[in-house]
């Protein structure tokens, strides 16, 4: 095959790509990202288990310090939108929650308002929201 302007190139075709730490698929879901991210946050939530044998409330830090930032790792480029890959995310969340012992009797929303968070979702949503304002607002400094 020839390269150049000039000559045609074949491209080759592959079902999946990493680039800098995301998966990303031929059909653009993030199915498999939202696995890879999920596993590894349930990994180290096994790993808080292990190491904090009685979490409070205030203690809860740990969560969003060692466990959502790899639910929300480079969110901006791979947003879910299948129900499906937000459950998944959204259930790590839930179980992060059962860390706290106090919480493990509430139900999945009161436990987030007790600890002050709110969901993955609403995360999600309130960034864009941002990210919106700061573009319609953006004002040049020529």
């Amino acid at each position: 095959m020839k390269g150049g302007l000039s000559g045609k190139t074949k491209l080759e075709s592959v079902q999946e790509e990493r680039d800098l730490g995301i998966l990303i698929r031929s059909d653009l879901k993030s199915v498999s990202q939202c696995n890879k991210l999920a596993a590894t946050a349930r990994r180290v939530i096994g790993m808080v288990r292990r190491n904090f044998r009685h979490l409070d409330i205030d203690d809860f830090q740990v969560y969003k310090t060692y466990i959502r930032l790899h639910l929300e790792y480079c969110i901006q480029a791979w947003s879910p939108h299948l129900v499906k890959d937000i459950d998944v995310l959204e259930n790590v969340q839930k179980a992060a929650t059962t860390l706290v012992p106090k919480l493990r009797k509430y139900s999945y929303p009161v436990g987030l308002q007790k600890l002050g968070i709110t969901t993955l979702k609403d995360r999600r949503e309130r960034d864009d929201m941002i990210e919106v304002y700061k573009l319609i607002n953006w004002k040049r400094t020529d």
